[in-house]
């Protein structure tokens, strides 16, 4: 597959991503009345993640997200030259969304992006003030498992993967957004930052390290616990 192409779907992926689950947080979470709540935001990212896998995942494999390109290339399904490449269409997908979502957040009188903006936090800036330690652990732990979904639903049911893979991020939203936000996504996390301009960017450290930390282990995981013939088959599904 030409990598350009690849580029092109990873950037378009994130860009959805971002814009769909971070827009859902910013423009409908807390209308009065009628706002969709964490429960509303949590389906929006696993429907973002199922709608652009199954969109784009014959194209690049439908990463979306750098700790899941790092996951893959612990697992031994991806090199490091495919990795880097995607982790730069996937930040510049992430924050051409969050520009984009900045500037119809503006459209409202009264928009402060120094608000919150969607982004991760932990402590004070925790949805329900957790603390930074409890927002380590969640991040790795969420990583690791939808990592571990990822790797091996790839593999056992290419046909189903999307629809498993947007499901346990579902359910990782429901788990963690009280928590820190839910990341699992440097991508998505840097992509709101940024516009946050503040507390998230002195943060974000967290929600670079923990996600790829939980996906390296993962990676490793899978090494012990899929034979090498069967990850060698896999290859194709994932990158």
């Amino acid at each position: 597959m030409d990598s350009s192409k690849k580029i092109a779907a990873e950037f378009l992926g994130t860009f959805w991503l971002v814009l769909g689950g971070c827009g859902s947080a910013v423009l409908a979470a807390g209308v009065p009345e009628v706002g969709i709540g964490y429960l509303g935001v949590a389906l929006a990212f696993g429907l973002t993640v199922v709608t652009g896998a199954y969109a784009f995942g014959h194209i690049s494999g439908g990463h979306f997200n750098p700790a899941v390109s790092f996951g893959v290339f612990v697992a031994g399904r991806m090199s490091t030259m495919d990795m880097i490449t995607y982790w730069v269409a996937q930040l510049l997908g992430g924050i051409a969304a969050g520009g984009v979502l900045y500037l119809i957040a503006s459209g409202q009188a009264g928009f402060d992006a120094h608000a919150g903006f969607a982004s991760n936090g932990y402590g004070e800036h925790s949805p329900q003030h957790y603390t930074m330690v409890a927002g380590l652990i969640c991040e790795i732990v969420m990583t690791f498992i939808f990592l571990v979904v990822i790797l091996n639903s790839t593999l056992g049911a290419p046909g189903m993967a999307p629809l498993a893979i947007g499901l346990t991020l579902t359910l990782i939203h429901l788990i963690s957004i009280p928590v820190t936000n839910t990341s699992v996504n440097p991508a998505r996390s840097i992509a709101v930052a940024i516009f946050q301009g503040g507390w998230a960017l002195e943060q974000l450290w967290l929600f670079i390290v923990a996600p790829l930390v939980g996906a390296g282990l993962a990676g490793a995981f899978q090494h012990w616990f899929v034979a090498a013939p069967a990850r060698q088959t896999s290859q194709k599904l994932a990158s």
